[in-house]
């Protein structure tokens, strides 16, 4: 069942984000810096895009549903081995594609259990707004970079 507009992506990673939150945009930069091979695609989960990509996964689809305090990122959009990652799951695919040194990085997570990882995301989620605040509309990508969101 292919999703309206999210198609193209191939075999990258979805990554769905949230576009009201500083920090949130602020790591979507970051990874847009280190993913030199292309793998990541960007949509923020207020975008009428994804609700149909997250009711289908069972999650909210929009930051301000308690059902979606996390980054979501999807592998393998709309095949049969589509598989859906959030907290520290999320993070760590996402290290996963990018080139070293922070594959190795992504690595290294693994080996912390998810109970403690996703402890550690949960307090930086839970405190995001207050520390980086928050926006009123996501910021547009520059030229360069708008391939790269959908």
């Amino acid at each position: 069942m292919s999703v309206n507009g999210l198609d193209g992506i191939g075999d990258r990673l979805l990554v769905v984000f949230d576009g009201h939150c500083g920090f949130c945009i602020g790591t979507v930069r970051w990874f847009l810096r280190h993913d030199r091979k292309d793998r990541l695609r960007f949509v923020a989960s207020e975008s009428s895009k994804v609700s149909e990509l997250m009711a289908r996964h069972g999650l909210g689809a929009n930051s301000s549903d308690p059902g979606l305090d996390t980054v979501v990122v999807l592998r393998g959009l709309d095949g049969a081995n589509e598989r859906v990652f959030t907290r520290s799951d999320a993070t760590r695919e996402i290290l996963l594609d990018l080139s070293q040194p922070w594959r190795a990085a992504g690595v290294v997570l693994g080996w912390i259990p998810r109970s403690v990882r996703d402890l550690g995301y949960r307090l930086v989620a839970r405190w995001r707004y207050r520390i980086w605040g928050r926006v009123e509309s996501c910021p547009l990508p520059t030229a360069e970079d708008r391939a790269h969101f959908l």
